[in-house]
């Protein structure tokens, strides 16, 4: 026999269901507005090597290098991560204080930056700007010498691009240096903002320091003007170009420094770089004032 609903029934019926709709889109419209809410960029990690290491003062002069290692996905990006393709570049470089953007830290398998500061008996910050897809993206500085304290800056000014600053400290008895990874905005306005933040910051005014990273500075903007201004190029010579990695013309990843000398400054165009990435890494050498 069937049993036919009334009229007030069928209401009813209806009522609940577009309840259950309306509940089910609230649930949804919460867990998108959850997931493009910005992040606030911590720091993920502060290592020191498996290996002991014996102590290891900061001299007088220092070789530093910054390198965007493009998610480890070489030079097109389309590539599936390969954290020792870029790693072999790293270790060729042979600095003792390299600054890296977009590192990318999976959230499966093993994590590249560990075996990477193992692999070199290096010290290891890693902070972190966003939530990528496969994993944690963000900053990070490799030293010989160990940490002696970091701290991240929010350098997020727009939805578009979540962007950070890597604050390192390194010294004890001797030499002491100052050290900042970042990778600035595409956008004019909000990248001389972030310069503004980062030359107020106490690590770039208390003590010898370097600020290292992808500038996106591909042309003569009021950011690019105000470093150059607050803080000391190497002899005023032209920036090594360094982006794309193949056939490089755009002077991006730029190497600054302030209480300190910036002695010399190469992009290194190696056969492994030029492959390892889009950018190529720049090395300088740093004199540092006597303690």
């Amino acid at each position: 026999m069937v049993v036919r609903k009334t009229g007030r029934e069928r209401l009813r019926a209806r009522g609940q269901a577009l309840r259950e709709r309306g509940q089910a889109l609230r649930q949804r419209v919460s867990e998108s507005a959850a997931r493009d809410t910005p992040q606030e960029p911590y720091l993920a990690l502060v290592y020191a090597p498996a290996q002991p290491t014996p102590p290891v003062e900061v001299p007088n002069e220092v070789t530093v290098a910054t390198y965007n290692v493009h998610r480890w996905t070489g030079i097109n990006g389309r590539a599936r991560p390969d954290p020792a393709r870029a790693g072999f570049v790293i270790s060729e470089l042979d600095a003792d204080v390299i600054a890296l953007q977009e590192v990318l830290r999976p959230s499966k398998g093993p994590d590249p930056l560990l075996g990477l500061a193992d692999a070199l008996g290096m010290y290891l910050a890693f902070a972190v700007s966003r939530q990528h897809r496969r994993g944690q993206l963000g900053n990070a500085i490799l030293s010989r010498f160990p940490t002696a304290s970091a701290s991240v800056m929010n350098l997020t000014f727009s939805r578009i691009e979540r962007r950070t600053a890597l604050a390192v400290q390194f010294g004890g008895a001797g030499a002491h240096l100052g050290v900042v990874s970042t990778h600035l905005a595409l956008v004019d306005r909000t990248r001389r903002r972030q310069v503004e933040q980062i030359l107020n910051h106490p690590q770039l005014s208390e003590g010898a320091a370097v600020l290292m990273g992808d500038m996106n500075a591909w042309r003569n903007c009021k950011a690019t003007r105000a470093l150059d201004a607050s803080l000391k190029a190497h002899h005023n010579q032209d920036w090594p170009p360094s982006f794309p990695a193949a056939r490089p013309m755009l002077s991006l990843d730029r190497i600054y420094a302030r209480q300190a000398k910036v002695l010399e400054v190469e992009a290194v165009d190696t056969a492994a770089a030029k492959r390892a990435s889009d950018h190529l890494p720049v090395l300088a050498r740093i004199a540092l004032p006597e303690p």
